[in-house]
């Protein structure tokens, strides 16, 4: 008949298996889906969320010039300002739904009745200034169109030779907050009257729009 010593060493083997197994399981179940993998590889920045994966693989360092875009990002990215970018992308839709689609032209007819209903609504970034300040740059947004037809014809006049800028990071520690262009670009918009704009947020904005291109040079989506 075993002993009452047997028989708790063989339950605690029991239960220390069990604990194992339970614990392989939950690495199972929240292992990411998007890890590196042999065949893709992606900024290790972006691997925490799928929301991150998504804007990464199918948005940052890809060159767009469409207007309705350039100014969402301009919207969600003073918005960012004190935040995370993963907080304001995870309120993209409810930031869509209440900018009228992100069009510049709507925005900049805004009264402050709208301000007062937007500061109510939990699915964006209940900032009273900085939905003010989204109306505003809505007007200067629309200035510097009337001026050169596109936004990004307006961006590229502070890229070298007005063209897409691919730098060649190997580690995400390698890529700026900013830079001269991008410090050249911010005093620029502020002079023009755009608010909760500043240099970092600009290069944000080069990079989110592609005319900066700091995908890691092993990324498989650096030339995507």
């Amino acid at each position: 008949m075993p002993t009452f010593e047997y028989t708790l060493r063989r339950n605690l083997r029991e239960i220390r298996r069990s604990f194992r197994a339970q614990q392989r399981q939950a690495l199972v179940l929240v292992k990411p889906s998007v890890a590196a993998t042999p065949e893709v590889y992606r900024c290790p920045w972006c691997l925490r969320d799928p929301v991150y994966v998504h804007y990464h693989d199918n948005e940052w360092g890809r060159l767009c010039t469409d207007d309705l875009k350039l100014f969402e990002f301009l919207v969600l990215e003073t918005s960012q300002a004190g935040l995370s970018w993963l907080t304001v992308l995870k309120k993209r839709e409810n930031y869509r739904a209440l900018f009228a689609g992100f069009d510049p032209v709507k925005v900049a007819d805004f009264t402050q009745a709208d301000v007062d209903r937007m500061v109510l609504d939990p699915g964006i970034v209940r900032s009273r200034r900085k939905i003010n300040a989204a109306i505003n740059n809505a007007q200067v947004f629309l200035g510097i169109k009337r001026e050169y037809d596109r936004f990004a014809d307006y961006i590229f006049t502070f890229l070298p030779e007005r063209r897409p800028i691919v730098n060649n990071p190997a580690r995400v520690i390698e890529i700026p907050a900013n830079t001269p262009y991008s410090d050249a670009l911010a005093a620029d918009l502020r002079k023009r009257g755009m608010q909760f704009i500043g240099s970092t947020i600009c290069y944000a904005h080069l990079q989110a729009a592609g005319f900066v291109n700091d995908h890691l040079v092993k990324c498989s989506f650096k030339h995507a």
